[in-house]
């Protein structure tokens, strides 16, 4: 069940209300940037090639009513869409009204891309010296690997999250959430507001350069501690913690769940609810040093007395006692959770061609000026003229661009 939208501030309330956006991206990373900037309230302007439009539309995952699919719905609410054909001269001078007008622009081609069309940093600074311009990539702009393709699965691969994912002894395994992805468009929302709110002092916008190797590489601060300070390659571990145990997933008479006793007071609360006081004269479990040294024989300890009692059971002791622990919730469970529905964390809102489509809510709560769901996910250049308009083009200027092929 979804939940309603609560009442929200006026649009000019939100906190980015005052910045324009050029969301020259596709796929996943940039996108996910450009709406997290979306729900603060900037205007992003979805610039996509003409009659195809973000490669997200027709080749991500189902359809339903209309031509895009549920993984362009994901990522492109809160945006107006405009068709430009970047790789024509009409096209980069229709381009070129947009960014004099900008404040910010994403880009997520390979490196050298958008040098070849004109799009660059160089070359757009100079026409806008306060742009922030932002490009994300497999890589980065420099280095030995630059020129690679990028996609999440090689971010993964490269940083080391596939040699640790998943269980001792299974084939590779990667996260199943693009944590690469996701990683780089949360990373580049930072970068590029650190940007802007630098530009309000030096007048000047910058170049900020974003990769999911470097993004993937930056979430990976357990593993990498571990391996500094031991010296020794972390390898997979299933659903345990490399710093604390028993903190995993445990099989109860009925199903697996997980607690964590992340410290020696939950330890010791752990023991209680187990009824298990000889754990704690166990030597071999003293501290957490010791837990974490004999890991598996910790859980040859715990399941069998685990497998007693249904998981709800334990769930609810552990809880009463004051240690972590919880059901192992599939996505269908999790979203009409209590939890996800007090949060507001799957929205509606109406599309042209959908009708009523469902959102995932807002991750952040703004008390003072809350995020609203202002714009459906556009239909490929759906604001072309209207966009144009505001950038100071009139109808004949549009219409004369159009005839060049600006547009497609």
């Amino acid at each position: 069940m979804t939940t309603a939208i609560p009442p929200v501030a006026p649009v000019a309330a939100l906190p980015l209300a005052h910045l324009k956006v050029l969301d020259v991206s596709q796929v996943m990373a940039g996108p996910f940037c450009c709406m997290l900037l979306g729900d603060m309230g900037a205007d992003v302007i979805k610039v996509e090639p003409p009659r195809t439009g973000d490669q997200t539309r027709r080749s991500m995952g189902f359809k339903l009513k209309g031509t895009d699919s549920g993984g362009f719905l994901a990522l492109n609410r809160n945006k107006r869409s405009i068709e430009i054909d970047l790789k024509s001269e009409a096209g980069r001078e229709a381009f070129y009204e947009l960014v004099k007008g900008a404040d910010v622009l994403i880009e997520n081609n390979r490196p050298g891309v958008a040098a070849r069309l004109k799009i660059d940093y160089p070359t757009l600074k100079a026409i806008n010296p306060r742009l922030v311009y932002a490009s994300i990539s497999g890589f980065g702009q420099t280095g030995p690997w630059s020129r690679r393709p990028g996609f999440d699965l090689i971010a993964q691969a490269m940083t080391g999250i596939m040699s640790v994912t998943g269980h001792p002894g299974m084939p590779p395994a990667k996260s199943s959430v693009p944590v690469g992805d996701l990683g780089a468009g949360l990373f580049a929302a930072y970068a590029v507001l650190s940007a802007v709110q630098g530009r309000e002092r030096s007048g000047e916008g910058q170049y900020v350069d974003v990769s999911l190797f470097e993004s993937a590489l930056s979430l990976s601060i357990w593993e990498v501690a571990e391996y500094w300070g031991t010296e020794k390659v972390p390898t997979p571990i299933g659903s345990a913690n490399r710093m604390s145990a028993p903190y995993q997933a445990f099989r109860a008479a009925d199903r697996h769940f997980v607690l964590g006793a992340a410290n020696q007071k939950l330890w010791i609360a752990l023991c209680g609810v187990l009824g298990r006081p000889d754990l704690l004269a166990d030597n071999r479990f003293a501290t957490n040093s010791d837990r974490m040294r004999n890991r598996e024989a910790l859980v040859g300890e715990i399941e069998p007395t685990l497998a007693t009692r249904p998981a709800d059971d334990w769930i609810a002791a552990l809880l009463d006692a004051g240690v972590p622990a919880a059901p192992i919730l599939t996505y269908a469970e999790a979203l009409v959770s209590e939890q996800a529905k007090a949060r507001n964390m799957v929205m509606e809102m109406e599309h042209p061609v959908e009708g009523t489509i469902r959102q995932l809510g807002f991750p952040v709560k703004m008390q003072g000026t809350p995020q609203q769901l202002r714009h459906a996910p556009p239909l490929l250049g759906q604001h072309t003229d209207e966009i144009m308009r505001e950038f100071g083009l009139d109808a004949d200027a549009i219409e004369a661009l159009r005839e060049k092929g600006a547009f497609g």
